[in-house]
């Protein structure tokens, strides 16, 4: 008799999207496990199976978005384009703008997930070594822009830092406030600001 395949992986992923679809409808205080298991086409007993609580979901949840987002830096970073570096990383910042919109949705949960970081040391040392990694990658970056002399010889991990303090910051403003904040604008113009600055030739 054949083993039974493993589907806990897959399983994960479907109460997953269930839970995305219905924290953007109830919102987070208003969801129950139920509503989630529901959505899942699985029983309460089956969602326990694999998520204790809705604090463990939206961990899973953010894990999983932060990581994807970090691929993509990643992989951005490793392709190593002829294109100057400040247009490799406008580019990014305009992907990143893309992104921005598509996760508006999920900026209540991501806002508890920062919550649950300050009780869960777990979800704690993820976020440090996230924006840990996530800050080395900006680094190589804008240091590759100093080996190609078209930024000035500056710290590049303390800029890297300036960099993702601002896509956050920016963020955070949008969020709270989308009316009075155009997050693609903004960040575009901000980062351009930043770019000159650090300009081998920049005006003084």
């Amino acid at each position: 008799m054949s083993p039974r395949p493993d589907v806990t992986e897959a399983r994960k992923n479907q109460i997953l999207e269930a839970a995305v679809t219905v924290f953007a409808r109830l919102g987070f205080q208003q969801t129950r496990m139920d509503d989630i298991a529901k959505q899942a086409g699985l029983s309460k007993g089956a969602l326990y199976l694999y998520y204790k609580s809705k604090d463990t979901i939206i961990a899973a949840l953010l894990k999983y978005f932060f990581m994807q987002e970090f691929k993509r830096l990643q992989a951005f970073v490793e392709a190593d384009r002829e294109a100057s570096v400040h247009d490799q990383l406008m580019d990014l910042t305009r992907q990143l703008a893309a992104v921005m919109h598509w996760m508006a949705r999920l900026m209540p949960i991501a806002f508890e997930f920062y919550a649950i970081a300050g009780r869960d040391q777990e979800v704690r040392q993820f976020l440090q070594e996230y924006y840990h990694d996530y800050r080395r990658e900006l680094a190589r970056l804008i240091q590759r822009g100093i080996e190609r002399d078209e930024f000035r010889t500056i710290d590049a991990e303390a800029t890297a830092t300036t960099l993702a303090a601002l896509y956050e910051g920016l963020a955070l403003l949008y969020f709270v406030d989308p009316e009075a904040h155009q997050w693609t604008e903004q960040v575009e113009t901000s980062v351009r600001l930043l770019l000159e600055g650090i300009a081998q030739h920049a005006s003084t």
